[in-house]
């Protein structure tokens, strides 16, 4: 254990309505205006998820400086460049698909525009995936989530401790609210409120949260799409024919969308197929799970309306999630080298070529 004691105290005023303010209910004002802040804590036992908690102004920014140093608050993030562009050199484009992937910042679009357009809780997922890719591995991080929607800081901060623990990471996060705790499961946390430490690292791998999330699935229109369709990685323009739309809601919320078409000639005598298509969770609940959830719902909705639910895409997260799901069933694996513009239209190079794709089936809770 080591012990940590520092004071905070700031100049007090002399000004004639300072005076008289603190005359008004006779303030000791020299005395208010110091905080003596003591904790005894052990940070040198090996731990991944270290959280330092309490209100504005409780010490949490200083005892860390006291800690780390000065700099530990030093970001890295270029608000002018591309996230993906901004990772060391020596990693493979792969690895820096991994490390974006693993904080939850899962849409591509996301990581090709500057920074700056990012939203808030996308550059924080953005500045931990920078952080994390240091060599020296050890991050501290102020203002934890203080500026997103709690559900989202929720998701964050789940997603933020997992992928900590897989890579093996130190990662330090200060926050000035309590209901990220459940959702970090910290190894160690420093309350600065109550100037208390609680050591976790035993209890971390099997707590169960008591606080769940809840989302609602809807039927949706096409005009919805409008709000998705820059984070999805094909076109934005939806098919033809016979639809299907979904939503996924947090509260009043629509934070997801997803598509079923029919993209083949339905022959009489037979069901109707439609492919799943458009699959987009808004990049601040990504990270979470929410998307194998969200279709699996919707599937089995589109299964009871009495049609067969296919889906051919190639995107690699999607068929890493459908491929450990019992409820999909491969069909067929595809490598496309031109794409067809269209019916009769000529074949001609494209965008998208020597793409590979899988085509799956939904089992309908059979497998």
């Amino acid at each position: 254990m080591q012990n940590f004691e520092l004071t905070l105290a700031s100049p007090v005023s002399k000004s004639f309505r300072a005076i008289k303010a603190a005359n008004s209910l006779d303030i000791d004002a020299e005395k208010k205006s110091t905080h003596h802040f003591q904790v005894k804590a052990d940070i040198q036992s090996a731990y991944s998820i270290g959280l330092i908690v309490g209100a504005s102004g409780s010490g949490k920014t200083t005892l860390a400086k006291h800690i780390w140093g000065n700099d530990c608050f030093n970001e890295i993030l270029d608000p002018q460049r591309p996230i993906i562009e901004q990772f060391p050199e020596s990693m493979s484009y792969d690895q820096c698909a991994e490390m974006l992937c693993g904080v939850g910042l899962t849409s591509v679009p996301c990581w090709i525009r500057p920074a700056y357009t990012l939203s808030n809780g996308q550059k924080a997922r953005a500045e931990c995936a920078l952080q994390m890719a240091r060599e020296d591995g050890m991050i501290v991080i102020d203002e934890w989530t203080s500026v997103v929607d709690r559900t989202v800081a929720k998701v964050m901060s789940h997603c933020i401790q997992k992928h900590a623990r897989k890579t093996g990471k130190r990662i330090v996060l200060l926050s000035c609210h309590y209901d990220v705790v459940e959702w970090l499961n910290p190894d160690w946390v420093i309350d600065a409120n109550k100037q208390t430490y609680t050591d976790r690292r035993s209890l971390w791998r099997d707590y169960q949260r008591t606080e769940r999330l809840e989302f609602n699935v809807y039927e949706t229109d096409r005009h919805t799409w409008r709000y998705f369709s820059r984070y999805h990685y094909l076109s934005e323009n939806l098919a033809g024919g016979k639809q299907l739309f979904y939503g996924l809601w947090d509260g009043s919320n629509q934070i997801g969308f997803l598509a079923f078409s029919n993209y083949v000639p339905h022959r009489a005598g037979t069901m109707m197929q439609l492919h799943f298509n458009r699959l987009v969770i808004h990049p601040d609940y990504c990270g979470f799970g929410l998307g194998i959830h969200f279709l699996n719902k919707c599937a089995k909705l589109v299964v009871e309306k009495n049609y067969e639910v296919m889906g051919k895409f190639s995107s690699i997260p999607v068929y890493n999630a459908l491929r450990r799901d019992p409820k999909w069933r491969l069909n067929a694996v595809m490598r496309q080298h031109k794409i067809s513009v269209g019916g009769n239209m000529q074949r001609k190079e494209g965008f998208r070529k020597d793409v590979k794709a899988w085509s799956f089936k939904y089992a309908n809770d059979t497998v």
